[in-house]
């Protein structure tokens, strides 16, 4: 098995390809999480994702606390941690507060990487999905993203991006920006290509990170398991010896992105890695390029008649 290859991103420090994600729903309990991600150390995994929504932060931090008292890495410096900025916190002047908490659960000085973990606002309070009535507001692009450059002039974060934004999204953030995103984390499956986003991202080097490699069946209400019961994904696996989910992540991978693999089973996590000593054969990947798109998470929750996204097609500008 070969080990992860990295990119350099547009700050200068280097990200790992692939990453270990940390969410899951219904929550899977420390114990379970902690376990994983030692065995993903053990492993070769570098890059562990979460986000102050998934309630992994401090899971993650006793991790690689123990990681270094047991040897398993000489140093912080050997990991690469990404995590998230929640919609209740998209405010200017909330942003390096949730920040500092972040890093405290995390038990670090720093972050490699902050997100915005989406392109809207709540009010104000406890991390928390919109409730029914509660209003979603539209997010202030330019204070927020000089907020999120604040945290990074302080070196409490190495790099700043964004998830879920589209390509109309990220030129609002552009606009105005002193230092650019260095990464977009969004879906990107088999059944999910993401082609014009991902162009534009490289042209204006950002480099993408894909969350839902192998679609988003079991991870919530809105999820299905369109690629999970894909029966050319199927055919490949079995053409080539390797699994349903080699597949769809080799794939993932091949299309030049970074992503996000999330597995508690040690088995599955060994499996999750090894993409890098063989490739699909232009023919797959020409099967794949052709299948019917289905995005797995629409992000409704955040659709409402009175805010700043009536319809999916505002929230994903038409890329949906």
């Amino acid at each position: 098995m070969g080990s992860i290859p990295e990119v350099t991103l547009n700050s200068g420090h280097r990200m790992p390809l692939v990453g270990m994600g940390t969410a899951s729903y219904p929550f899977a309990g420390s114990e379970v999480v902690k376990s994983a991600i030692l065995s993903a150390i053990k492993l070769g995994y570098r890059h562990f994702d979460t986000a102050t929504l998934y309630k992994t932060e401090q899971i993650i931090g006793e991790a690689i606390a123990e990681s270094l008292k047991l040897g398993l890495i000489k140093s912080r410096e050997e990991v690469f941690i990404t995590t998230k900025l929640w919609v209740n916190d998209g405010h200017k002047d909330f942003i390096l507060p949730a920040l500092q908490r972040s890093l405290k659960n995390l038990q670090l000085d720093y972050i490699d990487l902050y997100l915005i973990h989406w392109p809207v606002s709540i009010p104000p309070g406890e991390v928390r999905f919109p409730r029914p009535n509660e209003k979603v507001l539209p997010i202030d692009y330019t204070s927020v993203w000089e907020a999120m450059e604040e945290c990074q002039k302080l070196g409490l974060t190495k790099s700043i991006g964004v998830s879920n934004f589209t390509c109309k999204k990220l030129d609002l953030i552009l606009a105005s920006a002193k230092i650019p995103p260095a990464v977009n984390q969004v879906e990107v499956n088999p059944l999910w290509r993401q082609k014009k986003l991902i162009k534009f991202c490289k042209d204006k080097g950002i480099v993408v990170t894909a969350y839902s490699p192998l679609g988003n069946a079991g991870s919530d209400s809105q999820g299905n398991n369109k690629v999970i019961e894909c029966e050319l994904l199927k055919e490949i696996a079995e053409a080539t010896g390797k699994t349903h989910a080699q597949v769809c992540i080799k794939w993932v991978f091949e299309q030049g992105v970074g992503i996000i693999v999330k597995s508690f089973n040690e088995v599955r996590l060994k499996e999750n890695i090894d993409i890098v000593d063989w490739a699909l054969s232009g023919e797959h990947s020409m099967k794949i390029s052709q299948l019917p798109q289905s995005k797995g998470y629409l992000g409704d929750i955040f659709v409402r008649a009175d805010g700043p996204f009536k319809s999916l097609e505002e929230l994903w500008d038409g890329e949906i």
